[in-house]
């Protein structure tokens, strides 16, 4: 009876989990990423390999990446910036928006070999 109940408490809470990271709203995450869009792309498929890819991503695992960025403990000068006013309900829309988009595959040029 007790494995029952260690199992059942962990699946609610697995799912009170996840019903937090429901509150993100894609279509104002999406209002809200211009800003992103200049380094990580419009939808969130940047072109720049310096710059991290977003579409298709975790929306758990953005939403964390920006309350680190915003908190100090995740260190990027630049990133810092850009979270500090953002709210907590931005940053879930935000993660919401980049987790929906299709992460666009690069195809690479072949190289010619010599011959």
């Amino acid at each position: 009876m007790q494995r029952f109940f260690t199992i059942f408490a962990g699946a609610v809470l697995a799912v009170a989990a996840q019903s937090a990271m429901a509150g993100g709203n894609p279509a104002a995450g999406q209002q809200k990423s211009q800003t992103c869009a200049a380094c990580h792309g419009k939808t969130g498929n940047s072109q720049n390999a310096m710059y991290p890819k977003l579409a298709g991503q975790y929306q758990s695992y953005l939403y964390h990446a920006l309350k680190a960025y915003k908190s100090g403990d995740r260190q990027n000068p630049i990133m810092s910036g850009m979270v500090a006013n953002l709210s907590d309900q931005d940053m879930q829309d935000l993660a919401a928006y980049f987790s929906s988009q299709e992460a666009a595959i690069q195809v690479l040029p072949l190289e010619k070999a010599d011959n």
